[in-house]
């Protein structure tokens, strides 16, 4: 029997991937070890905690970072660590050194974005081309009136258009809100609501799955009506200048000519807001965090640059939305690394599961990042699939959204990275621009694993009582501060207080259930609030995951706890089966056991049940708190992330059966 402390023996798992010569000798850690002259990446880790200013001004040296006006102090702390300030003084505008910078130093000829529809057309934009784009963009809204400190709402697929209204809004000292391009009017509407945002600009449709979404019409419901008004601003991609109502603008009609060379764009503070994005969870309203031109693009940049070796020349494709962090974290990191972004309008596995495959190998990807929901979805398909595709660029795959189980990361590992490429586990937030845990080129793998924090980033691991704790669950915080953490919450500074800072003394409470082993190796184990506590003993809902997706039965699974007269929890499975495979009373029962034998029998399922998906955010993240929610007849919350509410329908039937 495993020992019920253990991530379902996770931490028995030897590395399955080690550093080859090319990460020893040529990657950027490598490169940096050489260059700062530490000995060992434990050495550069070391430093990067305990002399953060240090460690931040070298790194933006690192990233060629423009300042306007420099910087007179890296970090001020006089407000505590809530509220700290960071490069007090300085004076810079984050597209000139994501486009100007790079247009301008012999580069303007690169490849900077690179995309493709469903329906296989393609487009690329060089730097100028982009910069010029952005430009016309970001003159136009200036023309309609559109002020420094204004909101501007972004839904988009990810479209080139998505990437130049992004910077555009930044570019002229505006705040930008991006929203999920899968949103109903109403999560829309809340949002615009609650940042005051002024206008919204959309296109009139895209395809999913090779069928037209009608993205116009739902951006007309949801500003019907929004007091004070939003104006609604549309570009041409997929479908004709509509018919315009009071208030609307077909873009095209509003862009001035090209120019070049492009004059620089003005200066603001460090702390000035570039981006205000929305995080929800299922209770309460959407959490606005705020983040600043020295915040999150520095921090995204850094992340890529440490973490996943994107150098110039790459082309760093990732599995997200605009309206999810990674999407704004792949339009910033990439150009501030002078890499070039794949992006992609449409479903992942349309008309065929190897189409993400291919599209990598069609553009040489050499950075991809996808899902662990992804993996378990195209599995059942075999490993034929992605063998078709040779993938001789791509040299890091990256993963975040979702706890790995063991058996699709290896998988993962040898079909789709050919055995060389490493997985590097990314798991951080929208309220910290990035990654808190992470994995580096430069120390083995092993599955599912995180083996550093990022570097910068205090993390750890403790109890209930703050206490550091390893070889056990407990609260994910953050002992220091970055960059890259949100200035708080839009017009909400306690609820900001409240959300992260209210648990531990002067630590930043980042709402996950973690685990640290011996060896320093770090495993997510899911959301506190999903945290099992069974006859006395807490239990992460991915430990329990993990040993029933090696079932052969079984391609994903979800737990919750439900309240019990004596053990106080007790926890119910909920499965989707593999290809092939039936529901019945018998295969719940061998589920059932399967897990207890493994487990322990003290920690048997009180029941296993058949559900067709579980209930997921478009990132795939399992939304396990609606699940329980829904399951216990309690009122679900905020569903507007839920990209396949049908499901709970089900869920709902197997409560009442």
């Amino acid at each position: 029997m495993r020992d019920p402390r253990k991530v379902s023996g996770l931490q028995d798992l030897p590395p399955a991937w080690h550093p080859p010569r090319w990460a020893e000798e040529s990657s950027n850690l490598a490169r940096i070890l050489q260059r700062y002259g530490f000995a060992s990446y434990d050495d550069f880790l070391t430093w990067s905690l305990q002399d953060p200013e240090g460690f931040w001004q070298r790194t933006l040296e690192d990233l060629k970072v423009v300042w306007r006006r420099p910087f007179q102090r890296v970090l001020d702390l006089s407000r505590g660590k809530p509220w700290a300030r960071w490069f007090v003084g300085g004076e810079l505008n984050l597209t000139e050194s994501a486009l100007d910078a790079q247009a301008s130093d012999g580069h303007a000829r690169d490849l900077a974005l690179v995309w493709e529809g469903e329906d296989g057309e393609v487009r690329r934009l060089t730097y100028q081309e982009l910069l010029q784009e952005v430009d016309r963009w970001a003159r136009a809204l200036e023309a309609a009136g559109v002020q420094p400190g204004d909101r501007v709402g972004l839904l988009m697929p990810m479209i080139p258009e998505v990437a130049i209204a992004l910077l555009a809004v930044a570019r002229i000292g505006a705040i930008v809100v991006p929203l999920f391009s899968g949103f109903g009017p109403e999560a829309i509407r809340v949002r615009l609501q609650a940042s005051g945002a002024r206008l919204l600009l959309t296109v009139p449709g895209f395809l999913r799955n090779g069928r037209p979404v009608p993205l116009l019409e739902t951006a007309r419901q949801a500003i019907q009506g929004l007091d004070p008004a939003v104006d609604l601003w549309m570009a041409p991609f997929r479908g004709e200048a509509p018919r315009l109502r009071p208030g609307e603008v077909w873009l095209p009609e509003r862009l001035p000519p090209a120019r070049w060379p492009v004059p620089l764009p003005p200066a603001f503070a460090a702390d000035h807001p570039f981006m205000l994005i929305y995080t929800s969870g299922t209770t309460g309203r959407p959490k606005g965090t705020v983040h600043v031109h020295a915040g999150f693009p520095l921090k995204a940049a850094q992340d890529l640059y440490h973490l996943f070796d994107l150098r110039p020349g790459d082309r760093l494709y990732w599995l997200t939305d605009i309206g999810w962090m990674m999407g704004p974290w792949l339009v910033l990191g990439s150009l501030l690394n002078r890499a070039a972004m794949v992006l992609y309008e449409g479903s992942p596995t349309h008309p065929h599961p190897g189409r993400l495959w291919e599209l990598w190998q069609r553009h040489g990807v050499t950075v991809a990042g996808l899902a662990p929901t992804l993996i378990r979805a195209v599995m059942p398909y075999g490993e034929e699939i992605p063998n078709r595709y040779p993938l001789e660029h791509l040299r890091i795959l990256g993963s975040t959204g979702e706890p790995w189980n063991p058996e699709p990361w290896l998988w993962t590992l040898k079909h789709v990275g050919k055995g060389r490429a490493p997985i590097i586990n990314y798991s951080g937030g929208t309220e910290i621009s990035g990654g808190i845990l992470g994995c580096v080129v430069l120390r083995p793998l092993k599955p599912a694993s995180f083996n550093t924090v990022v570097p910068g980033v205090d993390a750890d691991v403790v109890d209930e009582q703050g206490r550091p704790v390893v070889g056990e669950p407990g609260y994910l915080v953050i002992r220091n501060v970055n960059p890259g953490m949100t200035r708080g919450f839009w017009q909400e500074p306690e609820r900001y207080l409240q959300t992260y800072w209210q648990r531990f003394e002067g630590l930043w409470d980042h709402g996950d259930l973690a685990l640290r082993d011996a060896e320093g190796y770090f495993y997510i184990l899911g959301r506190a609030d999903d945290t099992l506590k069974v006859a006395g003993k807490r239990l992460g809902p991915a430990e329990m995951e993990s040993v029933a997706v090696e079932h052969r039965a079984v391609q994903e699974a979800a737990v919750i706890g439900v309240p019990h007269p004596v053990k106080g929890e007790v926890p119910v499975v909920f499965v989707v089966l593999r290809p092939g495979r039936e529901a019945s009373e018998d295969l719940a029962r061998e589920i059932q056991n399967w897990i207890a034998e493994r487990m322990g029998k003290a920690l048997k399922p009180a029941a296993v049940y058949f559900l067709p998906d579980l209930p997921k955010t478009r990132n795939a993240k399992v939304m396990r708190r609606v699940l329980r929610r829904v399951f216990l007849g309690e009122p679900p919350g905020d569903l507007s992330a839920l990209v396949n509410p049908e499901v709970l329908e089900e869920v709902q039937r197997l409560r009442s059966a």
